[in-house]
């Protein structure tokens, strides 16, 4: 058996479609000292995890009204959850959701079927690599909580999940209606949310974010201008030089040069 090194009861939340599957997880993790709850998809696992606060979640993928990636990408732009490990358990064998499923947040990804014993081992292991979240040492939790379920709380969380998306996918970014619907929304209201979080338009905080991090490319890297402006998602090196020029007043190239000079001395 394992046990947690503090020896406390620790709280798992499993989301799951399937009630097999949650019965069968939750067997498995009856025999340890964990107290299990359950939700059905990721919408009703994000509102649990706001309100329970579990010290884990082992999050399905595939899943009605709201999937799993979409839900880890909600707890993770929340500062109420974002501490929280989440493992991803799903059927996919796919190497690319694997990946997406870690670069979105989640500290560990088992397929289906599992062998128990590791999975066991999976959430010993990464209950331990963060400290517990004592209720009496959280600060101030009730207002904590009324203000994540508060709806400007909701909206400045989902705009914070679209703008990590966005920072993510520059190179080859999703169209609006994809974007909305990875975080929990739809085109018009994730639209209208960046507008009332922001002062911008989601293309204005995609244009500003992509020759940021062309300055910071050009400042940190030797790549060349055609190369950064395919990373960044630019048709071609011209059309980058010219947002680039309109944003800073200079050509890629004499920024480069001026940085390095400002290094040089």
């Amino acid at each position: 058996m394992y046990l947690t090194t503090d020896a406390t009861v620790r709280n798992i939340l499993i989301v799951d479609d399937s009630a097999f599957e949650q019965r069968l997880l939750a067997d498995l993790l009856s025999e340890m000292p964990y107290r299990v709850c359950v939700a059905f998809n990721g919408a009703e696992g994000y509102r649990l995890a706001l309100t329970r606060h579990p010290d884990l979640i082992l999050l399905d993928v595939r899943m009605p009204d709201m999937d799993g990636y979409t839900c880890c990408r909600l707890l993770k732009a929340n500062p109420a959850t974002q501490h929280i490990p989440v493992i991803f358990v799903s059927g996919t064998e796919s190497a690319e959701e694997r990946i997406l499923g870690l670069s979105i947040g989640g500290v560990d990804f088992v397929s289906k079927p599992f062998m128990p014993a590791e999975l066991a081992a999976r959430i010993h292991v990464h209950l331990n690599l963060v400290p517990r979240q004592e209720p009496a040492s959280a600060p101030a939790p009730a207002p904590l909580l009324a203000l994540a379920a508060a709806p400007a709380e909701t909206d400045a969380v989902t705009v914070r999940a679209a703008m990590r998306l966005i920072q993510d996918n520059l190179g080859a970014l999703p169209r609006l209606a994809e974007i909305a619907r990875n975080v929990g929304t739809y085109r018009e209201k994730l639209s209208a949310l960046f507008r009332e979080q922001t002062g911008k338009t989601v293309f204005a905080f995609v244009r500003e974010e992509r020759l940021a991090r062309g300055m910071q490319l050009l400042r940190e890297t030797d790549f060349d201008v055609q190369h950064i402006a395919q990373l960044l998602g630019f048709r071609s090196a011209a059309n980058f030089a010219t947002a680039f020029r309109a944003r800073t007043g200079t050509t890629p190239g004499a920024y480069r040069l001026a940085m390095l000079d400002k290094a040089g001395n």
